[in-house]
């Protein structure tokens, strides 16, 4: 029976190859640290050195492939982070290396974008908050100072079909990465014509666009060699990391998923979706679902960074941290409200926040688990905020919501989001969602299941459920005093 996926997961940190079975479990998995390097032409600058991910990706594929029976593989996919590629010339070599989403030599781009189109049009098409990480970023960066790349280049490809070409030989376009690139028309699921008409870049250098799901070619011979996998195994087609990691939870749309980790990343899939002005000035962006017809409504905002400052000085002794559970437990024990302690969640960012920044509310008589709990609450309206505004964007109402993530541990943080937020939270024993994401879509894709949907269905997720408490009420007054710092 073929019953593993073999996926192909490149991270910003780390590399894997992983062998996942249609029950969820993971079969084998290899994983190598994933770096940037300095940019030969651009002192400062970050890349992507794709010889080296490539290296080191056929390294752990070897690795996993020689602990499964080879008979049992469905198919290969690739999962990446969105945003970064590069030209590549009709010989598949690179024309400018993969700039790094973690670059800043795009950040004065997106301040000047209006000299090639309005950023109120560009959200309005593309649904893609202005960052500057965005594709249509680095793709402006390489017309202005190397301008004869785009007329030598043959095709763009994202990074994941950078990998696709390294697995198959075939160049395509995988909806979910286009989705990231500020470069789509979000209504069609296509690339825009008319924004890529005002950078002057043909829609022709682009590879056609493949859904999630559909094959992209094969493993060749050369291929085989390289990373272990028999000749001729179906890749198929998956991309961005986000979506697949939504998918991969089991959350369902209106059900909103939090991400918690350095960063808090909240999206929700959704049938609809708006790109007003009001959209805009919320940071709201909405990528491309990995199914057609449903979008991935999304906010974020500093998470754990606050709360990694409060423990380096306010619960380490002799430069040793203390174990969360301890600072967790000695919170526990501070009432709702934290006595009146109000923290600017925003605070160790305060130069890019609009609102008064720092610890407020202090006395003779805060302790340190005051302030602490007081980040958790403060989180926390940030969360109960952001899902109001993906609520309305969306039109949807939460019934639960799925926290997964380094955050998701925190037991009392977890209660207080339910409390907050009036809400169940949904946490879930499957932790490599990414992966079972992709993996779902080729198991469909090979015959296994009809759909992913019905592919999903057979994942157990062993959820704990924490319900709001008989707090919801004090913690709604909590939420209003917060406006002056959210």
């Amino acid at each position: 029976m073929k019953d593993i996926a073999i996926i192909f997961d490149c991270g910003a940190t780390n590399l894997r190859v992983v062998a996942i079975n249609q029950n969820g479990t993971i079969e084998a998995k290899q994983t190598f640290v994933n770096n940037t390097i300095e940019d030969p032409y651009l002192k400062g600058g970050k890349i992507w050195d794709i010889d080296e991910i490539w290296h080191k990706l056929k390294e752990a594929s070897k690795h996993v492939i020689s602990r499964i029976d080879k008979n049992r593989i469905a198919g290969v996919s690739v999962t990446t982070f969105g945003v970064d590629g590069t030209f590549i010339d009709r010989n598949g070599s690179l024309l400018y290396p993969v700039i790094s989403w973690q670059c800043e030599r795009t950040l004065p781009i997106i301040n000047r974008i209006n000299e090639y189109i309005s950023a109120e049009k560009l959200y309005a098409i593309s649904g893609i908050f202005p960052y500057a990480i965005n594709t249509i970023n680095k793709l402006i960066w390489i017309k202005e100072n190397y301008p004869g790349i785009i007329d030598k280049a043959s095709d763009f490809l994202f990074i994941s079909s950078l990998l696709v070409y390294k697995l198959s030989g075939q160049r395509i376009t995988n909806s979910t990465m286009a989705g990231t690139s500020m470069l789509t028309d979000i209504r069609t699921r296509g690339l825009s014509k008319e924004i890529l008409q005002t950078l002057g870049i043909s829609p022709e250098i682009f590879p056609p666009v493949k859904e999630a799901g559909e094959q992209a070619g094969e493993i060749t011979s050369h291929t085989a060699e390289e990373t272990g996998i028999p000749t001729g195994i179906p890749v198929y087609v998956t991309g961005h990391d986000t979506q697949f990691a939504i998918f991969g939870s089991g959350a369902q749309s209106g059900s909103p998923v939090l991400s918690s980790g350095t960063w808090e990343i909240l999206m929700s899939r959704s049938n609809t979706f708006r790109t007003e002005e009001k959209q805009r000035d919320l940071g709201i962006t909405t990528e491309l679902d990995a199914i057609p017809g449903y979008y991935d409504i999304g906010l974020n905002w500093m998470g754990s960074g606050p709360l990694e400052w409060i423990r380096e000085h306010f619960f380490a002794n002799n430069g040793e941290k203390e174990d969360y559970e301890d600072i967790i437990n000695e919170a526990s024990k501070i009432k709702p409200g934290c006595n009146g302690v109000r923290i600017n969640p925003d605070f160790i960012n305060a130069q890019k926040t609009q609102y008064p920044s720092g610890i407020f509310g202090l006395n003779l008589h805060t302790g340190r688990a005051e302030i602490y709990r007081a980040a958790l609450e403060a989180l926390a309206c940030k969360l109960k905020k952001g899902l109001h505004a993906l609520e309305d964007t969306g039109n949807f109402t939460t019934s639960e919501i799925t926290c997964v993530g380094g955050g998701s541990k925190n037991t009392l943080w977890n209660q207080i989001r339910a409390d907050m937020c009036n809400a169940p939270i949904r946490l879930i024993g499957q932790k490599e969602t990414t992966v079972l994401g992709a993996a779902l879509f080729v198991f469909a894709a090979s015959g296994n299941f009809q759909n992913p949907a019905e592919a999903l269905q057979h994942i157990d997720y062993s959820p704990h459920i924490i319900y709001p408490s008989e707090n919801t009420e004090m913690y709604q007054e909590i939420y209003e005093s917060y406006h002056p710092y959210i």
